[in-house]
C-alpha cells in the first residue's frame, strides 16, 4: 500500500526539485561530481561569473547540497549529497531511452 504523503512533506519535495531546475546549478553539481574544487575553479569550468557561481553555491549550501571548506582565503565546496547523481542518472537514462524509442520509430537516415 503507498504512503500517503502530507502537503507539507510534498512541499519539500517540491522545493528540492525546484533547487535541481536551474541549469547552471546542475553545472555546478555536474562539476563537483569529480571531486572538491574553489570557486575560482568554478567559475573557470561553468563560464558563469563569480558572483552567479557564489550565488548558486550558497543556495545549493542552504539546502545542504554541497559543503563548504575554508582554506586561507579560499573557499572549496563538495557535495554534501551525493544522491543527488542516482536522480541524475535516473533522469538521463530515461531521456535516452526515450530518445533511443524515437530514432527507432523515425528509422535509418
Amino acid at each position: 500500500m503507498q504512503e500517503v504523503m502530507s502537503d507539507e512533506m510534498l512541499e519539500l519535495i517540491s522545493q528540492r526539485f525546484r533547487l535541481l531546475a536551474d541549469p547552471m546549478r546542475l553545472k555546478i553539481l555536474h562539476q563537483l561530481q569529480g571531486g572538491e574544487k574553489s570557486v575560482t575553479e568554478l567559475v573557470q569550468a561553468t563560464g558563469a561569473s563569480q558572483p552567479n557561481v557564489s550565488k548558486h553555491l550558497s543556495t545549493l549550501r542552504s539546502h545542504s547540497m554541497v559543503k563548504r571548506r575554508q582554506e586561507g582565503n579560499m573557499a572549496f565546496f563538495s557535495i554534501d549529497a551525493p544522491f543527488i547523481f542516482d536522480i541524475c542518472n535516473i533522469v538521463c537514462d530515461s531521456m535516452k531511452l526515450e530518445l533511443e524509442q524515437k530514432q527507432n520509430l523515425l528509422g535509418p537516415a
